[in-house]
């Protein structure tokens, strides 16, 4: 009874004019059209506010020396290194969540490099999920054609995700898992992939500029990078710990540290910071009462983001200006 309740609650909330977030982006369907870096408005005004920046957006290239692993967070996921696969478990949302996060990615990836094989979308496009646990996300996108690298510093993990796959003659050749984490790979892997993908992932890492820093490492100039993650708010800590956590117990207790979500603007500076530009912004909502995930105007709780690396190599000290073309790079959008 009172799952039902709070559900409805939340939903009422969201659909408030107060959480409505008009901010929302999303990309063209023209395929090969030219992107736009559609910043928000909070981001603008912080630049306006900062002196330094006079209108201008400056790419700091820096050495990052922390690592991404928090050992609290690998001691916490391998005492549930065996259940990525049940689907009635601690991952059925993760395992829900599939049906929004797959078609962002693929679609996203087709507009940036159109259809290369029908049945196959994805084919010839190699993809690196972040945090991959047990597959959940690598098996779909490998179904669609892509070359998939999973990493996940919990071997447990890695090993489910690698039984799992074995059953699927179609995973063999696609779908590929290793334990390391993102920085140890990134010394191999040098531009060598065409998208990064980090789903549920960031709120549980050490250092997100030792994360943005690698992403941009293992990216091709272009590349896609796909996040899903929570939005550090007031209605995210009562939907998304006590709620989730402590009342409906769709997550294990302590699975979330609110101190650690970070909000789509934050997100958004330290990506750009990074050589990155936002190519769009989408809120998610999960009912429990339904187990099903829906994409929502407001970014209060859950969101995803689609960012591109810049083509352009970095230089120190180089800026970004911004630009008077709608339809270069460099925009910042008034969306208020």
């Amino acid at each position: 009874m009172y799952s039902k309740k709070l559900a409805r609650l939340a939903f009422g909330l969201l659909a408030e004019p107060t959480f409505k977030c008009t901010l929302t982006r999303s990309v063209s369907s023209r395929v090969n059209a030219v992107r736009t870096l559609c910043s928000w408005t909070v981001c603008l005004h912080h630049r306006r506010k900062n002196p330094l920046s006079e209108g201008l957006t400056r790419l700091n290239v820096r050495t990052v020396s922390q690592t991404t692993l928090d050992p609290a967070e690998v001691r916490k996921f391998q005492a549930m290194a065996s259940k990525w696969w049940d689907l009635q478990g601690e991952f059925a949302a993760l395992h829900s969540m599939n049906d929004l996060r797959v078609p962002f990615i693929r679609d996203n990836l087709l507009n940036v490099h159109g259809i290369r094989q029908l049945g196959k979308p994805l084919a010839g496009l190699r993809i690196l999920d972040v945090g991959c646990g047990g597959g959940v996300l690598s098996e779909p996108l490998g179904r669609l054609g892509a070359d998939v690298r999973g990493i996940d510093p919990v071997e447990d993990s890695v090993r489910t995700a690698e039984l799992h796959s074995s059953y699927d003659p179609d995973l063999r050749e696609r779908v590929r898992y290793q334990a390391c984490t993102l920085e140890e790979l990134a010394e191999e892997e040098l531009e060598g992939f065409h998208a990064v993908v980090a789903s549920e992932v960031v709120e549980h890492l050490a250092d997100l500029d030792a994360f943005a820093s690698c992403c941009q490492q293992v990216l091709k100039p272009g590349g896609s990078l796909f996040i899903t993650t929570i939005n550090k708010t007031n209605l995210s800590y009562v939907f998304g710990i006590v709620a989730a956590e402590q009342l409906l117990r769709i997550v294990p207790s302590g699975t979330h540290d609110w101190e650690k979500f970070v909000s789509p603007e934050d997100l958004e500076r330290l990506l750009e910071s990074f050589g990155f530009y936002v190519e769009a912004i989408r809120g998610m909502m999960y009912n429990p009462l339904t187990g099903a995930w829906s994409w929502q105007q407001s970014t209060a709780i859950n969101y995803a983001l689609h960012a591109i690396k810049r083509k352009e190599e970095p230089q120190p000290g180089q800026v970004w200006p911004e630009s008077e073309n709608l339809d270069e790079p460099g925009r910042a959008t008034n969306y208020s």
